[in-house]
């Protein structure tokens, strides 16, 4: 290889990058590739998850400076390089009817606007591979639906130097591919639950698989699958970092280790745009850039 490989990781919110795709770049980390999570925003509004932390006056309060300190140590865990794009956690509206979303908040920015701050990014950096959410944000969030809309404006917006100056945002830079995380996907939680019950194990999935039946999920094209079962210590490390969002006993970790590496050692993602000839399915993300780097 004559050059560095690089992987932007565009994420909504501290926490998305450590259950989206996290074993995935601890991997690349491990192989040298150069791996930068880039967070829209601070989470400033996300819920306490954890009920071990709830009702705390000092996170309550402080909220935008744990869960920054929550993102430091994730990033140092994974190895990652980690920036944020500085805009406001625009909250998961909730009831019936949903409420309006807060003034000033990521999801109710212009688009190309939030892009050009994202391309400023992606031209600093030179990421040959972006990996995102679909168009549905992974779940109907409203940031990690905007996520997805900057992310593919950034994407041909990084070499438009008419739309976003060079004077302004950098030298023009080509990305050559972008993914979409698809680590959700329902061949994975049926194996995972099927091979729990068949061992006589209670299963944390019979939940997730009605709620699929429920909001009838259209099945995503699964294009890449990661080999990465060695990094999931890794990946369940940086996902209990952020304490204020992941309960330590909850359903994300009640799948023994050995069973996930068995049954499921990899993670998922839909090749979205590529702008180079690959060939599908592939297991690797750089599959078409790594023997031309």
């Amino acid at each position: 290889m004559t050059e560095q490989l690089r992987l932007m990781a565009v994420h909504a919110h501290p926490d998305d990058e450590s259950s989206k795709g996290a074993a995935t770049m601890a991997k690349y980390v491990s192989e040298g590739v150069d791996v930068l999570v880039v967070t829209c925003t601070g989470g400033e509004r996300g819920s306490i998850l954890n009920p071990k932390l709830q009702g705390d006056a000092y996170i309550e309060e402080h909220i935008h400076e744990v869960r920054k300190k929550e993102m430091d140590e994730a990033r140092e865990i994974l190895g990652v390089s980690q920036e944020w794009l500085g805009f406001v956690d625009s909250g998961l509206p909730e009831g019936d009817p949903l409420p309006p979303l807060p003034e000033g908040c990521f999801a109710l920015e212009d688009v190309d606007h939030a892009a050009g701050e994202l391309v400023r990014k992606i031209r600093a950096f030179r990421p040959q591979v972006i990996t995102t959410y679909d168009e549905n944000g992974g779940y109907p969030h409203p940031d990690h639906i905007m996520t997805h809309k900057i992310t593919m404006v950034a994407f041909d917006g990084a070499t438009d130097a008419e739309k976003y100056p060079e004077a302004e945002f950098g030298p023009v830079w080509q990305p050559l591919k972008v993914y979409y995380n698809q680590g959700f996907n329902k061949p994975r939680t049926l194996a995972l639950h099927h091979a729990l019950l068949d061992r006589g194990m209670e299963s944390p999935y019979g939940e997730w698989l009605e709620r699929w039946k429920e909001f009838e999920r259209v099945e995503r094209t699964l294009t890449t699958h990661v080999p990465c079962g060695d990094f999931f210590e890794i990946r369940d490390k940086a996902l209990i970092a952020h304490a204020t969002q992941i309960d330590p006993d909850g359903g994300w970790f009640r799948v023994p280790m050995d069973i996930q590496r068995e049954v499921w050692p990899t993670e998922e993602y839909e090749l979205a745009k590529s702008l180079v000839d690959t060939s599908l399915p592939e297991d690797d993300l750089f599959a078409g850039i790594r023997d031309n780097a």
